[in-house]
């Protein structure tokens, strides 16, 4: 009797753990079938397609373009006007100018998928496809969703740009998984992720979401779901991500408000790369952002993510972002809130900062911009973290390592570099879900 309650211990605590793994190794997928292992296959070529051997370019690039739209902008010394009339064009950074001067933006919404700038730059999500308007804020049935239906949207396997037919609340049941080539566009109404599950980005590419609030998102009990037209399957215990990218490329995530989420609000994880993330508005969270998982998963070195244009605001912790391994691109971002430090790191990282503003908070023992991790400083010393054209108040302190020629590398010439950290409560001053009008520039 005694052995057989051994036994059954045994089985209970392997289970257990092998319960508990799965999250990090297979990101919630219970039953690792054969559609699983060919999506896992196809992310990784994805992924060694996307990684950028000349990282340099990106950078430069991306630098260009805001030099560029603020020598136009200050020429006018005045708001652009759209085209053809129909109102005052605000946008004051190179990918809202790609965009929101044009007063027809509701006729012509794919051309916004030709404006990504930074590591996410190409990424088109479902502008080859046709568009799919979700009717039905309801998320009841997760193996057959319901026509209309933001899940039923999002599972579809073809391109879609996927639009709103009016403002709504959503309350995801259980994680969103989407499939490659999409595009969810918010913009025309107000609508909101919230008080249920996050979205799910796992083994795809090519995928945009603009435009939404996402918030007060929690941990989901996992079940049956359908991750595709043709595949369901089991998924264990969600994490409480807002956006959750699992060996994903090409994602361009482009003016969200989020906040309040169980987890991070957007992790990028398991060799995820080519993003880019910008114009967003961040509040009332503890760790923002998480940018590789381990430091024992070395594939997260193909990482390479822009975070440009983004206000990070009252209630925040710490991860602005936190990373592992790749290559960072933090630039001209507004730090205006941290409690306990804006970027951390491990597993030597390379984080360019150029052109941010960080406000330190009244707390002395929190000036520090930067935090380094489990490991020594003769170990971290020699991590590439640099600082160009920041600015620094409050008393905030940037402690770089590394290379200290290595952000020139990254910031080209005089007239390619980043515009300096005074000047970017202009740039992120429309951060965050628009309030776009149609006949009118966004």
């Amino acid at each position: 009797m005694a052995a057989s309650s051994n036994g059954s211990f045994s089985l209970f605590f392997f289970f257990s753990f092998f319960v508990v793994i799965i999250p990090t190794l297979q990101a919630h997928v219970a039953e690792y079938d054969d559609y699983w292992k060919q999506r896992e296959l196809e992310a990784k070529e994805n992924a060694n397609k996307a990684y950028n051997l000349n990282p340099e370019e990106v950078t430069q690039h991306f630098n260009h373009h805001v030099a560029r739209t603020l020598m136009e902008f200050n020429s006018t010394r005045r708001h652009l006007r759209g085209r053809r009339g129909g109102g005052i064009c605000q946008a004051t950074n190179p990918i809202d100018q790609c965009w929101r001067c044009d007063p027809n933006w509701f006729r012509n919404r794919k051309r916004l998928a030709d404006c990504a700038l930074g590591f996410g730059s190409g990424t088109t999500g479902g502008k080859s496809g046709r568009f799919y308007v979700v009717t039905d804020p309801s998320d009841d049935d997760m193996v057959n969703p319901k026509p209309g239906t933001l899940r039923h949207a999002v599972i579809q396997k073809r391109p879609l740009w996927i639009v709103f037919s009016r403002s709504m609340i959503i309350k995801l049941k259980q994680e969103l998984i989407m499939t490659s080539d999409k595009t969810i566009d918010g913009r025309g109404a107000n609508v909101h992720i919230a008080y249920g599950a996050g979205i799910t980005v796992q083994f795809v590419k090519n995928i945009i979401i603009h435009g939404l609030h996402i918030h007060d998102i929690t941990p989901a009990s996992g079940g049956l779901i359908r991750d595709a037209e043709d595949h369901f399957g089991f998924r264990t215990k969600s994490d409480g991500d807002g956006i959750s990218l699992f060996g994903a490329t090409n994602v361009w995530l482009d003016h969200l408000s989020m906040y309040r989420c169980f987890d991070g609000l957007i992790d990028a994880i398991q060799a995820s790369t080519a993003i880019t993330i910008s114009n967003c508005h961040f509040t009332d969270h503890n760790e923002v952002m998480l940018f590789g998982a381990s430091d024992s998963y070395s594939e997260d070195q193909k990482m390479q993510i822009t975070v440009a244009f983004t206000h990070f605001g009252k209630g925040l912790v710490q991860r602005m972002p936190r990373c592992r391994w790749g290559l960072i691109h933090v630039v001209n971002n507004d730090y205006t809130h941290w409690l306990m430090y804006a970027i951390g790191g491990s597993s030597q990282p390379t984080i360019i900062s150029q052109g941010n503003r960080f406000v330190a908070p009244p707390n002395i023992a929190a000036k520090e911009v930067t935090k380094r991790e489990y490991a020594p400083p003769e170990v971290s010393k020699s991590w590439n973290w640099r600082s160009e054209g920041d600015v620094m108040e409050n008393g905030a302190v940037f402690t770089q390592s590394g290379d200290s020629n290595i952000s020139r590398k990254f910031a080209g010439d005089n007239f390619m570099s980043a515009k300096p950290g005074h000047m970017v409560s202009l740039l992120t001053k429309h951060s965050g879900t628009l309030n776009c009008i149609r006949g009118r520039p966004c």
